[in-house]
């Protein structure tokens, strides 16, 4: 029988069960005396064990039946949970997700997991100690990395590859120190102190926690983004004492994805199933693979697929996407009809052509819910990522997930993940206090991050809120200044959230010492590339002592929106809608200039002014001959601003296309749209414009 026609349904259908595994693992780490979360583990590990079986990938099919055996001891009261049976279980289900990334890549999913399986077989035989020293730290999917290899995580990668992008100088060093030198943990640390002085240090291996404990024998190796050249660091590093040898390697793209093995793993461990940037739906029931009938029950009991299959299909993410362009097309055609049909007048015309907007506003509905994922295929990963975090920074926290059934489109989801891993780890390392300093401040042990996500308007929110020691505006302030980031009369004049938004800076932090997980800033800066690209907007507020709050939001959608078309000169141009407050009209004689600022009254308050005819250089409208000039009042969160245009011409729902690769990133411009009579009109992009 020829399986490569099941092949994409098995790899749907694995995630899903790999999904579910490490849901209902961290679910029976919180109540390891449950059996009933046991059974259901077991009965998805069995599926799983069936549909690798029955498509011929041995390997997978193995290490799923040596977790099944320990599974059946503890499911029949033969063996208790404890932590080294917890880790030793999530490591196979790191590699088990390996080798499906590995299938899924055109790989056999072959993996050497023989540690992982000596570990398992230690636990079933009653050695814990034989499983401790079995089980591995890393598990590479299908070779092995020789030598002192800095393992990354998708964050720390996403970091290095976005500085690269943004031409900085990223990085890896090799450093060795001297076989007589007494002081090992010393001179490490004036290593780490000088590359600290020029750059960023992002991962180290060993940890910077062993290497100041001396647990390393005398050589180290690290990530580093800088903008010194690679001989200049590599000099500096030889000038210190004691210094052995340092191999200093700049790195582009492919290097760094050749280097940083590493990263494949964490990216196959933790990147959203295949059905995550689907629109989920199955066509034919899993029996196909798994062939017993205890297979079929599994399946149903982990949600692993549909509960009604008969009613639902899966469709491919790609055909989805040329259903979109051939609606974008048809609503540009629609506007010309709609324009054609004001000007002929024939009223069959116009009777067609209004059924024709009803039916084709219908289809547009229809196709944009086609496209809305619930943002849980993005949520889903970050229980299990928030559990190894405070595990190796020994903290205690629970993860709280609100609102992972609200819908956004499929374009933002792929895109919004970063940027919450990110402030997800940040929130971990720097938010949350550790144990012992939460009970010295008389707050629980456990500390708490909520993940919110919620519909307002034509946005969707997510929210990150720990309930940690906040942010210090002073020290925020403090580091700002000495960065020469703001001056001393400008910091003391910035609100507290102004203060805040600083950690948005590039490069800014405020870690006092280097940690392998973040800083209260290291790649925030990131963060706030990614959400503005996406048309949407990052905030920030605490309370020192009782926690902060990171808010995005976000466009339901970023292909087709509403927006208020005008006019300046022989120029069109498009405003979202969402960006608006309102639209008015302004005399000249109320424009005042204050510090060297063109602002107007608005309510109780003055907003600054800014003329469209300047900013995009329209040579054929003079707005200072006018004595009254039509205005738009936008906003970027809770700052407001006021454009001035010549004229309306009307609302209007625009498709979005991008202005692609052959002309560069314009300030204000977010891409352009085809009106109904054939011209183009540039979508401006409001949030530029306010700072």
């Amino acid at each position: 029988m020829d399986m490569n026609q099941y092949l994409s349904m098995f790899i749907d259908e694995s995630n899903d069960h790999l999904q579910s595994l490490n849901e209902n693992m961290l679910g029976l780490e919180q109540h390891p005396d449950d059996i009933s979360i046991v059974q259901v583990i077991f009965r998805s590990a069995h599926t799983l064990k069936g549909m690798a079986a029955t498509m011929g990938f041995e390997d997978l099919a193995s290490l799923t039946h040596q977790m099944e055996n320990v599974l059946d001891l503890v499911r029949n009261d033969k063996l208790k949970m404890q932590e080294i049976i917890f880790d030793t279980l999530f490591q196979s289900l790191d590699a088990l997700q390996s080798m499906v990334q590995d299938i899924t890549q055109g790989g056999e999913g072959k993996a050497d997991v023989s540690s992982i399986v000596s570990a398992l077989q230690g636990i079933v035989n009653g050695d814990m100690t034989t499983a401790a020293s079995s089980t591995p730290a890393n598990v590479s999917s299908s070779s092995s990395h020789e030598g002192t290899a800095v393992q990354l995580d998708e964050y720390q990668y996403s970091v290095l590859e976005q500085s690269i992008a943004e031409g900085h100088k990223v990085m890896f060093i090799e450093v060795a120190i001297r076989q007589d030198c007494q002081l090992k943990a010393a001179r490490a640390y004036l290593v780490f102190d000088l590359l600290e002085r020029y750059g960023e240090v992002v991962k180290s291996h060993p940890s910077v926690q062993e290497i100041e404990q001396e647990k390393f024998d005398r050589s180290f190796s690290l990530y580093y983004i800088t903008q010194k050249d690679s001989s200049e660091m590599k000099s500096m590093i030889l000038n210190l004492s004691e210094i052995d040898s340092a191999e200093v390697v700049a790195l582009d793209q492919e290097t760094l994805s050749q280097l940083s093995f590493g990263h494949k793993e964490a990216s196959a461990t933790s990147a959203p199933s295949i059905e995550s940037t689907t629109q989920p739906v199955v066509a034919e029931p899993a029996s196909k693979l798994a062939v017993t009938e205890e297979n079929k029950n599994g399946a149903r009991a982990t949600g692993g697929t549909a509960a009604a299959p008969s009613r639902t299909i899966r469709v491919d993410i790609e055909r989805l996407d040329v259903l979109m362009n051939l609606l974008s097309e048809l609503l540009i055609d629609r506007s010309r009809l709609e324009q054609l049909a004001d000007e002929v007048r024939r009223p069959d015309l116009t009777e067609t052509v209004e059924h024709m907007s009803r039916v084709g506003s219908d289809l547009q509905n229809i196709v944009l819910k086609l496209r809305m994922v619930p943002v849980d295929t993005v949520f889903n990963r970050f229980p299990r990522m928030v559990r190894d975090l405070a595990k190796s920074l020994d903290k205690k926290i629970d993860l709280v997930v609100i609102g992972a059934e609200t819908e956004l489109d499929r374009t933002v989801i792929d895109e919004i993940g970063d940027p919450l891993v990110h402030l997800l780890r940040n929130a971990v390392d720097h938010g949350v206090e550790s144990t012992a300093k939460r009970i010295a401040a008389g707050k629980p042990e456990t500390g708490i991050i909520e993940l919110r996500a919620f519909h307002s308007g034509n946005h969707v929110f997510i929210e990150i809120e720990d309930d940690g020691s906040g942010i210090d505006r002073d020290i925020i302030l403090g580091k700002a200044l000495k960065n020469g980031i703001v001056t001393e009369s400008e910091g003391a004049a910035m609100t507290d959230e102004q203060v805040y938004m600083l950690l948005f800076a590039a490069g800014f932090s405020t870690a006092e010492v280097i940690s392998d997980i973040s800083g209260r800033g290291v790649g925030l800066d990131v963060v706030k590339t990614k959400i503005n690209s996406l048309s949407g907007v990052v905030s920030v507020t605490s309370k020192l002592g009782k926690g902060t709050k990171f808010s995005v939001q976000l466009p339901l959608t970023l292909s087709i929106i509403s927006a208020m078309l005008i006019k300046v000169g022989s120029e069109k141009y498009a405003i979202p809608l969402s960006s608006i407050i309102e639209t008015g009209l302004i005399k000249r004689n109320q424009i005042r200039n204050v510090h060297g600022y063109t602002m107007i009254p608005y309510r109780d308050t003055h907003i600054p002014l800014l003329s469209l005819a300047d900013l995009f250089q329209v040579k054929d409208f003079d707005e200072d001959s006018e004595e009254e000039t039509e205005i738009i009042v936008i906003h970027k969160g809770d700052r407001l601003a006021a454009l001035t245009v010549e004229d309306f011409i009307g609302q209007s729902e625009i498709v979005i296309k991008h202005l692609g690769k052959y002309l560069p990133s314009i300030q204000g411009i977010a891409g352009a749209t085809i009106l109904g009579d054939g011209q183009v009109a540039l979508i401006i992009d409001s949030n530029a414009f306010i700072k």
